[in-house]
């Protein structure tokens, strides 16, 4: 019965991993496609002849390199920006002592109810008034708090027994202290973890560029691939051609660092 469980658990596995890879190997194979051969009925699975200049054309049919700054400023300032408040919020969650804590927190928990769109306009129209539409500062200000981090990381923190905290006091450590040089190295991988999820988040945000940026020297990469849709329609193979770079940093990005991300969210406690 072991073996039987053993096999039909390694099956199941499998079948999910080639579901999970299918999209990918459609996008590198559609990439390197004609364009007749993307919308052939019944599909081309594998091109007849590899049309490597695909990439080429779509790297040239707008201005990536702009939008590959774009991407990485914003990514990098978001990802900092989030880290250090929800490192402060979550410490003061877990470790301080003040009036209405609880309450506050469960107010702010409850906003994770609240879909994303509902905050659509609301953002924007206050953008709007600041004078930001079309700068760095619409891209970044909306995603330097999060509380979704702020949670992840106070679960992590409360692991962190009280008596060590209390024990940094006494030996002189400041809360400033306790945090950055012992909460923090203890968490690292929940932080490793939270930190990769926002720069992918952000690195594939599409919604919200889209919305706050009209200037095409301020959009990101995921915005410029509808350069390669028109009113006549759609080159798919420049398409999956862009996607394809656009992703990549991505990919290697989850590669090198899942481990931590696995490891962190195993000790946040978020767990199923």
């Amino acid at each position: 019965m072991k073996k039987v469980a053993s096999i039909l658990r390694y099956t199941i596995l499998t079948l999910g991993a080639l579901i999970m890879i299918l999209p990918f190997f459609w996008m590198l194979s559609t990439s390197l496609k004609t364009q007749p051969e993307t919308v052939q009925i019944p599909p081309v699975w594998i091109p007849k002849q590899l049309q490597w200049g695909n990439y080429v054309e779509a790297f040239k049919a707008a201005p990536f390199a702009r939008y590959f700054v774009n991407s990485v400023i914003v990514t990098g300032v978001t990802t900092i920006g989030q880290l250090f408040t929800s490192i402060l919020a979550a410490f003061a969650f877990s470790k301080l002592r003040f009036w209405g804590k609880n309450i506050l927190f469960l107010i702010f928990l409850g906003t994770m109810m609240i879909p994303g769109e509902m905050l659509i306009i609301p953002n924007f129209v206050t953008l709007s008034n600041m004078h930001l539409v079309n700068t760095y500062g619409a891209l970044i200000l909306p995603w330097l708090a999060s509380f979704f981090t702020v949670f992840t990381l106070r679960q992590t923190f409360n692991s962190v027994s009280d008596q060590t905290y209390f024990a940094a006091k006494i030996d002189g450590a400041s809360d400033w202290r306790f945090l950055w040089h012992i909460l923090v190295p203890m968490s690292k991988s929940t932080i490793t973890a939270v930190t990769v999820l926002q720069v992918i988040g952000s690195w594939n945000a599409f919604m919200w560029p889209l919305i706050v940026t009209n200037d095409e020297n301020m959009r990101t990469l995921p915005v410029g691939l509808q350069a390669f849709t028109t009113d006549a329609g759609t080159n798919f193979a420049l398409l999956m051609a862009a996607s394809t770079f656009v992703i990549i940093p991505m990919v290697v990005v989850y590669i090198f660092l899942q481990k931590y991300i696995i490891a962190g969210i195993s000790n946040s406690g978020l767990k199923g």
